[in-house]
């Protein structure tokens, strides 16, 4: 237990303790690094974060984070906009995009379908890719979703309601480790994996 003799100091720690990944120990660090900075540091820091909550959006499009109301994916005509990755969150494509195998636009779904956790369909961006899917010519949708229970049920929920519209639906090789997120997979195994990515309904097939 750390103890302290402000509580100023204390409100501080327990403040930055709340981040995740952040100890007690971490955040007095922390705290004590914030409080040398000069002046102007420190409010270029409140100003980001201020504007971190206020500004930054979620594109209408695909669902990731944006200053602007659609994002600079979706609105690149250079982009494929007839093959859609769908993705669990926001990280997974700063992930794929870090790896420039990819040219086409996502959708993120805000996570998976997890009974156990009270996450059904209706809680993901489910129906607004559905939507898409019905609304506008694609030829491929790739399920780049984690290699978990619930990752391969949101994979089949999703295929499930659109084989009979999308000519191809295919779902990354599983050159990723089973259980492991996207997010955490170097940029080589990740890229190789979408660049070797398989016909959905055959890689279910398999596993089953």
């Amino acid at each position: 237990m750390i103890q302290n003799f402000s509580k100023i100091l204390d409100k501080a720690i327990d403040e930055i303790a709340k981040l995740p990944g952040i100890g007690r120990r971490t955040a007095l660090r922390l705290a004590l690094h914030l409080h040398q900075l000069e002046n102007i540091e420190v409010e270029q820091l409140l100003s980001a974060i201020s504007r971190l909550k206020s500004e930054l959006h979620t594109c209408q499009e695909c669902h990731n984070l944006s200053d602007t109301p659609v994002c600079t994916i979706c609105t690149n005509p250079k982009r494929n906009h007839q093959l859609i990755c769908v993705v669990q969150d926001i990280r997974d494509v700063i992930a794929i995009e870090a790896t420039h195998q990819f040219n086409g636009v996502y959708h993120v779904l805000g996570g998976i379908i997890s009974p156990i956790n009270g996450i059904g369909p209706e809680q993901l961006t489910l129906e607004h890719l559905f939507e898409k899917i019905n609304n506008n010519p694609v030829e491929e949708v790739i399920l780049a979703l984690p290699t978990t229970v619930e990752g391969d049920t949101t994979n089949f929920f999703i295929y499930q309601n659109i084989s009979d519209k999308v000519k191809v639906v295919s779902t990354i090789a599983r050159g990723i480790g089973v259980g492991e997120e996207l997010e955490f997979t170097d940029e080589v195994t990740l890229g190789r994996s979408l660049i070797g990515r398989t016909n959905f309904e055959t890689a279910y097939s398999k596993n089953n």
